[in-house]
């Protein structure tokens, strides 16, 4: 008879609103689509609407979408914008609502969490270019005030000690950003201080390409001159030239699991947070190959 339920109205009897606020960093940024995805997915099926906002970065509009959030008495948050000492952390206790956190964690707050194993993927990157026969190897890291930034870089420390190779304070630069153009100046970087270098693990997909550019720039090839692998095997990086060797995130599950996480936060309030790391795997393409001899005369 064309009648449709009011969820508004129902909302007022149950003090929910079967809503959900998702806070998603950069929307441009290919990794976080199928994130999207899959949180959208869990939640349809559970009878939820999701209303996601882009912070573009930036810690003022993160701030202003949560209290858009608040405003809408949406039952629940999803955020993979954190930083570590996540600022809004206090803001979030106040309003009481329920949030996950995806992709990445803060280091305190007792907030639930789903990420990829971050060190061990680096780790597969680096067993994969020592295998090669790769014992120049640079690290192009993440902002470190991202938990993932971080967490790869200790990683990539690890995985040159456990393979016995030198891990040298020039072989390092960290990105001010998750972006192409900051991944070559980081790269720019690296190759000043550490020419002799045949091979960068970037610390994803982006930096990875920004690696690129700067080989490029210098007239050098890769993988011939210089391997290069990413991190998140985000959608097209089969397609770049040379495809890429990456470390894949499974995106999709990653979204799934913090919508589930969110869905029991809302059924049960005060469930212990937990945190939920999912396994990356190595995708193995053009981008690597074994140390050149030009390269290994630096």
């Amino acid at each position: 008879m064309g009648y449709t339920p009011d969820p508004a109205a129902a909302g007022l009897r149950t003090r929910r609103t079967h809503t959900v606020g998702i806070l998603i960093p950069d929307i441009a940024n290919p990794f976080f689509p199928p994130i999207l995805r899959g949180i959208e997915s869990v939640l349809t099926e559970a009878g939820y609407t999701a209303i996601s906002a882009n912070t573009d970065n930036d810690a003022d509009r993160a701030r202003d979408a949560l209290d858009r959030f608040a405003a809408r008495r949406v039952d629940g948050l999803v955020l993979a914008t954190a930083v570590r000492g996540e600022p809004l952390l206090a803001r979030l206790r106040a309003l009481g609502v329920p949030a996950v956190l995806v992709n990445r964690t803060v280091g305190a707050g007792g907030i639930p969490a789903v990420l990829s194993d971050d060190a061990a993927g680096i780790g597969l990157a680096v067993n994969h270019l020592a295998d090669l026969g790769h014992a120049a190897i640079g690290h192009v890291a993440g902002p470190q005030r991202y938990s993932t930034g971080a967490a790869r870089r200790a990683g990539f420390h690890t995985a040159l000690k456990a393979r016995g190779l030198p891990a040298r304070r020039e072989s390092i630069v960290s990105a001010r950003s998750y972006e192409i153009a900051a991944g070559a100046r980081a790269a720019r970087t690296l190759l000043d201080a550490f020419p002799k270098l045949t091979a960068i693990v970037a610390a994803n997909d982006l930096l990875a390409l920004g690696c690129y550019d700067e080989l490029k720039r210098r007239r050098l090839a890769c993988p011939r001159d210089v391997s290069v692998t990413g991190f998140n095997d985000m959608p097209f990086a089969d397609r770049f030239a040379p495809p890429l060797t990456t470390v894949r995130v499974p995106h999709r599950m990653m979204g799934g699991e913090a919508a589930r996480l969110l869905l029991e936060a809302i059924a049960n309030p005060g469930t212990p947070a937990r945190e939920i790391r999912l396994a990356p795997e190595l995708v193995v393409r053009g981008s690597t190959a074994p140390p050149a001899r030009r390269s290994l005369k630096g």
